[in-house]
């Protein structure tokens, strides 16, 4: 019985504490409408990508929020991020691979409402084939991409 009672108490405690965590955020949030977003060139990703930043600085310490537009017929070489990367497919089909080596053969497509999540410093590709695919990647930043050679090393 007295672990019922101790169970009871950390419950209303943890109950307690959860309604001031969410009463003290209220009216506090980001909001982006998509004709706000602006669309920047990511030439580092390939030709006629497309980067916009939805909250925070991929470039400084801390959490970020981004979409990439990936055109049709693209390859995002093997690479590797200085973060964790999550990624949630918006439209089209990206085709992943967490590998060093590019074989499009090993490949899933990726759809949308597709999710995947990737670890710092893991080797991965990423392609498309005829239409183009919107993905929004969030993560802690800095952010940043390094591209590795056909052997798995990195590019200098």
């Amino acid at each position: 019985m007295r672990k019922g009672k101790i169970a009871a108490l950390f419950g209303l405690w943890l109950g307690g504490f959860l309604a001031t965590s969410v009463g003290a955020a209220e009216g506090q949030y980001t909001a982006v409408m998509e004709r706000d977003i602006k669309w920047q060139d990511a030439p580092s990703v390939g030709p006629g990508a497309k980067t916009a930043v939805i909250d925070g600085d991929p470039k400084k310490s801390g959490p970020f929020v981004m979409r990439l537009k990936v055109p049709p017929k693209t390859t995002i070489k093997t690479h590797t991020h200085p973060a964790d990367e999550n990624v949630t497919v918006l439209s089209g089909t990206l085709y992943f691979a967490a590998t060093d080596k590019y074989d499009p053969k090993i490949a899933k497509p990726f759809g949308p409402g597709s999710y995947f999540s990737i670890a710092q410093g893991k080797p991965m590709f990423a392609y498309t084939t005829d239409k183009e695919a919107v993905v929004q990647i969030h993560g802690t930043g800095p952010w940043g991409i390094t591209y590795l050679d056909e052997k798995g090393a990195k590019k200098k």
